[in-house]
């Protein structure tokens, strides 16, 4: 395992960090609160015995198990071999009190006296006007971290852009890291490059997430392989993906979701190859040329986060937008298949906008649910016709 320097914290983070939002489940549901507690601890204290020093989970994930879980992987000597990231959901927060609430909570979940490191979730200027500022969290943060109930501060980020990421990281000068999302595709999307840089020039410590973009950068459009398989030496999309953000000295940690053995050990042995400056300038310009081409297909920038389900009215929101921005990846065939095996379409979507709150990425998933109903419809219509 390659380790390096985070921010001004002083603590050398691991390369690859586990995110413990897609961990193995029961019912095969990616996310769902069927935890396969089993699984899910030896695949922890695998990615532990690997030399991850970094886990990350969250209130919400897995339906608020992924805490117990990772407590539960932390015993019989783990907890001393890495450090906890978990966050404060601020999107649900109605009252100030309610940090305080969630946080006992949280250390009881993690069976911990102390989070080393603490976000708060998901941070917009909404959020961060509305909730961080209105309820004084980053005073109620810096009183935890006084009472040692917390270490690190930090704030992960979901808004439209740049210049609302700043407003974010200038409003405190007490921010010891910040997570981003981050790949080859999102260079200029919500914090992107620039947010990356201006974090790091002024010593914040920082965290990728979405380094495959919800995995869709594992097995990518055949359009941007083509691009990849340009690039030399020969390796696997994964590898390309990984390689892009660890080519950069101002990364800290990429969180990786893995839940299976062979995505942990794959990622293993990248980390272990991973330097900044590992990539050349024909390199980079092959990476801009896949980004280029992949922003001519995605119709819709989902990265199955599943902050919006579940959807009081059966949509599996998703799911729907997978099968159709495969239209463009894989053909109007391909789409239709993976769209009539879905339990909720678009077309039970009652436009509450419930979903749109919680959606990092700013969908605007009423609007496109009738769109995308009426484009299959069209497709199976087309096909009985035949």
């Amino acid at each position: 395992m390659h380790y390096r320097p985070f921010g001004k914290t002083g603590f050398e983070v691991s390369a690859l960090g586990m995110g413990c939002m897609r961990l193995p489940t029961a019912d095969g549901v990616p996310c769902s609160a069927a935890v396969d507690t089993h699984e899910a601890v030896r695949l922890i204290r695998a990615a532990v015995d690997g030399g991850v020093n970094y886990l990350d989970t969250a209130y919400p994930y897995h339906g608020g198990h992924s805490e117990e879980v990772v407590g539960l992987a932390l015993k019989d000597g783990y907890r001393e071999k890495t450090r906890i990231a978990s966050k404060s959901p601020v999107f649900l927060m109605e009252q100030a009190e309610d940090f305080e609430r969630i946080l006992e909570l949280q250390l009881k979940r993690l069976g911990v006296d102390c989070i080393d490191f603490y976000l708060l979730h998901a941070l917009s200027l909404n959020t961060w006007t509305n909730r961080a500022l209105k309820f004084d969290l980053l005073t109620k943060m810096d009183r935890a971290r006084r009472q040692g109930k917390i270490r690190y501060l930090g704030f992960s980020y979901h808004d439209s852009g740049f210049e609302e990421f700043r407003t974010i990281l200038d409003g405190w000068d007490q921010w010891d890291f910040c997570q981003i999302q981050l790949n080859y595709i999102d260079t200029q999307n919500q914090a992107g490059i620039q947010g990356l840089e201006y974090a790091a020039s002024h010593g914040v410590g920082v965290v990728i997430m979405e380094p495959l973009l919800g995995g869709g950068l594992a097995s990518p459009p055949e359009q941007v392989r083509r691009v990849l398989d340009r690039l030399e030496p020969a390796k696997a999309p994964v590898e390309w993906a990984l390689d892009f953000l660890w080519d950069r000295p101002e990364v800290g940690v990429i969180l990786s979701g893995m839940s299976t053995r062979a995505q942990l050990d794959q990622n293993l042995i990248c980390a272990g190859q991973a330097r900044p400056g590992m990539l050349n300038a024909g390199q980079h310009a092959l990476f801009e040329q896949a980004r280029t081409t992949f922003e001519t297909m995605a119709l819709v920038p989902c990265t199955r986060c599943t902050y919006c389900m579940p959807c009081p009215f059966g949509v599996d929101i998703p799911g729907v937008f997978d099968a159709y921005n495969q239209t463009v990846s894989r053909g109007d065939q391909a789409a239709s298949e993976r769209y009539a095996v879905l339990e909720g379409g678009a077309s039970l979507c009652r436009a509450c906008r419930r979903c749109e709150k919680a959606c990092p990425q700013g969908i605007a998933v009423s609007e496109r649910m009738p769109v995308i109903h009426e484009y299959f419809a069209r497709l199976e219509t087309a096909d009985s016709d035949k």
